[in-house]
């Protein structure tokens, strides 16, 4: 297993294959692309995170945002982000849905589940090469998760 799918900062999770090359080609654009890794169902997307299947040989180390599609084959985005969530090892990863759904039992579903973020997929081109864009800057630059300072809980107080 090649050292670079230790250092994965985003995890794409899209079964559509038009829809990821856009995503990395505005992930690209905004050099967010260089630690990414696609997966094209919620099974692969589930052995990556929890380095099981073709990532066996994967160190648990947690992207710094994984955008996740809703509708997928093989186990549906809602099932990978309640088990990412259900997970102590995994639950404070920062999982943004990024899906054509509009439908408010989904939204409702996700946030349910513990989801940091949902937003539906723009149609218009540049619309979604900039969403894209913001939402990787926002979540790999400006957002801190307990990951990257190093942090422990809190002490009791």
């Amino acid at each position: 297993m090649p050292e670079s799918m230790n250092e994965v900062e985003i995890l794409l999770v899209e079964d559509n294959p038009t829809d990821a090359e856009l995503a990395m080609r505005a992930l690209s654009k905004n050099n967010c692309a260089n630690k990414l890794v696609w997966a094209k169902d919620g099974a692969e997307a589930l052995d990556f995170v929890f380095c099981t299947g073709i990532y066996s040989g994967r160190t648990m180390n947690a992207p710094k945002v994984i955008l996740l599609d809703l509708q997928l084959p093989k186990v549906s985005g809602l099932e990978v982000l309640r088990r990412i969530k259900s997970d102590e090892r995994t639950k404070t990863i920062p999982v943004v849905v990024l899906t054509s759904s509009k439908e408010e039992c989904d939204i409702a579903e996700s946030y349910q589940y513990g989801v940091n973020s949902y937003i539906s997929k723009p149609v218009e081109f540049d619309a979604f090469y900039k969403v894209i864009g913001e939402t990787a800057l926002y979540w790999r630059l400006v957002n801190h998760s307990p990951e990257q300072r190093g942090s422990k809980a809190c002490p009791t107080r």
